[in-house]
């Protein structure tokens, strides 16, 4: 069952957050795809930029990543200080 975000996010208790997505379908964004026969790690640094990005935008500090062929995880620190000034 789904819950909203702020039910979940308790910054009292932690700033660390384990994250996972996906692709849809189980799709391969990353790696070679056995359909086509083509290979698409160039899309790994495409991902990991796009990550720096939106953590800078939305002050978060990333503490690991792991970009596998169908889905990633993201180990993440919200930044309140950054937040609340």
């Amino acid at each position: 069952m789904t819950r909203a975000r702020y039910s979940q996010i308790y910054l009292t208790f932690t700033s660390f957050y384990h994250i996972i997505n996906r692709y849809v379908r189980r799709s391969y964004l990353c790696g070679d795809d056995k359909l086509s026969g083509k290979n698409f790690d160039h899309r790994r640094q495409w991902l990991v930029d796009r990550f720096i990005l939106l953590s800078d935008v939305f002050s978060i500090n990333i503490f690991a990543y792991a970009v596998m062929s169908n889905h990633y995880h993201l180990v993440l620190q919200i930044d309140k200080l950054a937040v609340d000034t």
